[in-house]
């Protein structure tokens, strides 16, 4: 079977990591919540220089940012860490990553599904948005990011953007919640998501980022150190060597882009249609038919996808198919849809 169904990376970690996660191995202490100087000035340093934000004096003692252990935990722990418990409504993307589901669940809070921004805020205590999307590759324009911002600051209800792949663009060049030309002169009331997980090859070091609005960060932050949510030592070096380090981050993008290149050729050869996807590590694939005909069908050729109807009911006409994949699994999907 060519499994394409989960999007783990599955190419060797950059040396960089390995390197200095092995160099900062002697950790007879605990780690800190707020991160490492060094890593909270290689965070805004890569912020600035990948995604154009400015984080406001990241080493003072008002944190903007903090490290996170992976992005996952965070997306699924949100809600209760931002107190958010026992009532209340959850805004996630039509199409969403269950996670988010999770954690509005975790917290006693309902979801209500949407793209847009709603008239009627009675009830909403929080909005995440992702972009790139997970599973179908959408990028939000900058006018619909503004929306969102616009929306969020006028009824007080915080804006989190979940980006982890934010430095995977193919036809779009995707834009931070964060960034000045979408958030404004500040970041009040909004939160973005980064991740090592997919850029940089690390999802076994779970190694996330959390950036934006302080009094946000700070909440989150007196939490997090309080329930011993720490990223360890060695992979607090790993990340900060990783973040300072652009080579890498380009070399596995353009494995992506060359994977992704066939794959869609062959999946457009076979008949299906290709819907958004201009960003990310999926093809947001249909044959106009029940997912689950689909699934079957791709089964039947020796080939494992995600069906869309996981990610909510919008998508029950599509399937999920993972760029994260070898270049001979990829090649033995693309002979087998008949490229």
């Amino acid at each position: 079977m060519v499994d394409l169904s989960i999007g783990t990376p599955v190419d060797d970690t950059p040396a960089v990591l390995g390197e200095a996660l092995a160099a900062a191995g002697n950790a007879p202490g605990y780690p800190t919540a707020l991160g490492t100087p060094e890593l909270r000035a290689a965070a805004a340093g890569w912020l600035r220089r990948r995604l154009g934000i400015q984080i406001a004096d990241p080493l003072g003692a008002e944190p903007s940012l903090i490290p996170t252990v992976g992005s996952k935990e965070l997306v699924a722990l949100l809600p209760t860490l931002l107190g958010l418990h026992g009532g209340g409504t959850v805004i996630i993307p039509e199409v969403a990553y269950p996670t988010y589901e999770v954690g509005a669940v975790l917290a006693g809070l309902a979801v209500r599904r949407t793209d847009t921004p709603p008239a009627d805020s009675a009830g909403v205590v929080l909005v995440w948005l992702n972009s790139p999307g997970n599973p179908h590759g959408r990028v939000l324009t900058d006018d619909e990011l503004r929306a969102w911002v616009a929306w969020g600051r006028a009824h007080g209800i915080p804006v989190v953007a979940d980006e982890c792949y934010v430095t995977l663009g193919w036809d779009v060049e995707p834009r931070s919640l964060l960034h000045p030309d979408v958030a404004g002169d500040d970041h009040a009331g909004l939160l973005a998501v980064h991740s090592l997980s997919k850029q940089s090859n690390a999802a076994g070091y779970r190694a996330g980022l959390l950036s934006g609005d302080p009094v946000l960060v700070r909440r989150i932050w007196e939490v997090r150190r309080h329930l011993g949510l720490l990223v360890p030592a060695p992979v607090q070096a790993a990340m900060a060597a990783a973040l300072a380090d652009d080579g890498h981050v380009d070399a596995q993008r353009e494995r992506y882009r060359a994977r992704r290149e066939r794959l869609a050729a062959a999946v457009r050869a076979a008949g299906l249609s290709i819907d958004h996807s201009e960003a990310g590590l999926y093809l947001w694939a249909t044959r106009d038919e029940d997912c689950w005909t689909t699934i079957e069908w791709l089964a039947g050729l020796g080939i494992v996808a995600a069906p869309g109807s996981f990610y909510g009911p919008a998508g029950s006409r599509h399937v999920r198919l993972a760029l994260t994949a070898t270049d001979e699994r990829i090649a033995a999907a693309v002979e087998r849809l008949g490229g």
